[in-house]
C-alpha cells in the first residue's frame, strides 16, 4: 500500500518533466529547421550565380527562370577572358586591395596602440573624433578628395588609390578594443628591462595581436577587393582598372551579359574564399576578443 502511494505521488511530477522535454525538442528542431531556411536565403543567389556561369546565355534568360542548368558549358570562363582584360583586372585588383591592407594594419595597429596604452593630452578627443569620422559615409568626402588628389596628379595612379585608404576608422577602433583587453604585465615586464614604447609595440603586442591583425586584414581586403565605387572614380583606363569595374562594363544600357558577368564574379570570389579559409580560425579568435559581438 505504502509503495502504491508513492509511485502515485510521484507520477504527477514526471509529466511537467516529460513536457519540458518535449518542448525542448520542439524548439531545437524549430530553431534547426529556421537556421537551414535562413542559410538557404543567403546561399541561394550565390548557388544562382555558381550555376550561371556554366550555362549558356539563352538558358539564364529563359521565362520562367530555373535553378539548375539544362546544359552545361565552359564557354563563359573561356570568353571572359577574352572580353575584356581579365588578367590585367585581377592584378591591378591584387596590387591595390594587398597594397591598402599592409599599409593600412601598419598604421591602424600603431593609431591604436597609442590610443588604448599611451597617455597624453586629449587623447579622448582623438578618439572621439575617429568615432565621428566612422559615421561619416564615404560619399560625402569622395568629392574634396577627388578634388585635392587631382591637384596633387594623383587620378588614375595606384598611389592616388591607395594612399587615401593607408587608415581607416574602422580599423584603428577595431585594434583599440583588442589591445584594451591585453593584460599590461609583459609591458609593464618590458619596460622595467628598459624596452622603448616601439620596441614594446613591435616586440611584445603585436605577436599578441596576430589573431586581430589576420581578422582586420580580411575585413580591409575584402571591402577593397569588391569595392567598385573609389577605383572606377580613380581610373580612366584598364592600367588602373580593377575587377569590379571590369565586370561592370558587362551590363549595358539594353543587355547585360549575363553569362560572362557570373563567370567573372565566381573567379573574383576565389582569392576572398582562399583567404578565409586559410585564417577562419584566427578569424573567429579575433571576433571574440575585440569585444564587437
Amino acid at each position: 500500500m505504502a509503495t502504491t502511494l508513492h509511485t502515485a505521488a510521484v507520477r504527477p511530477q514526471a509529466r511537467p518533466d516529460q513536457r519540458t522535454r518535449t518542448l525542448a525538442r520542439a524548439w531545437r528542431a524549430a530553431t534547426v529547421v529556421a537556421a537551414v531556411a535562413i542559410a538557404f536565403a543567403v546561399l541561394l543567389p550565390i548557388i544562382w550565380m555558381l550555376f550561371a556561369s556554366f550555362r549558356p546565355e539563352q538558358d539564364i534568360v529563359t521565362n520562367p527562370p530555373t535553378l539548375f542548368p539544362r546544359a552545361f558549358t565552359l564557354a563563359n570562363y573561356r570568353e571572359i577572358w577574352h572580353a575584356i582584360p581579365f588578367a590585367e583586372l585581377y592584378r591591378n585588383t591584387l596590387l591595390f586591395a594587398g597594397s591598402v591592407t599592409v599599409i593600412s594594419l601598419c598604421f591602424d595597429s600603431m593609431a591604436a596602440y597609442a590610443l588604448a596604452r599611451l597617455e597624453f593630452k586629449g587623447r579622448n578627443t582623438v578618439f572621439v573624433g575617429i568615432l565621428v569620422m566612422l559615421m561619416l559615409p564615404f560619399q560625402i568626402t569622395l568629392v574634396p578628395l577627388y578634388d585635392l588628389l587631382n591637384n596633387l596628379h594623383l587620378v588614375n595612379t595606384f598611389t592616388g588609390m591607395i594612399v587615401p585608404r593607408a587608415t581607416n576608422a574602422f580599423g584603428i577602433f577595431f585594434m583599440r578594443q583588442f589591445f584594451l583587453s591585453l593584460p599590461k604585465d609583459m609591458e609593464e615586464a618590458a619596460r622595467i628591462d628598459g624596452a622603448s614604447e616601439w620596441r614594446i609595440y613591435w616586440q611584445v603586442i603585436l605577436p599578441l595581436a596576430r589573431p586581430a591583425l589576420l581578422t582586420l586584414g580580411l575585413f580591409h581586403f575584402q571591402y577593397n577587393w569588391n569595392d567598385l565605387l573609389w577605383p572606377l572614380i580613380m581610373t580612366s583606363d584598364n592600367s588602373h582598372a580593377t575587377i569590379p569595374a571590369g565586370l561592370s562594363l558587362f551590363m549595358g544600357q539594353h543587355v547585360t551579359q549575363y553569362g560572362m558577368l557570373m563567370a567573372g564574379a565566381v573567379l573574383s570570389l576565389l582569392p576572398v574564399i582562399l583567404m578565409f579559409l586559410l585564417i577562419q580560425r584566427s578569424f573567429v579568435q579575433g571576433i571574440a576578443t575585440t569585444g564587437i559581438k
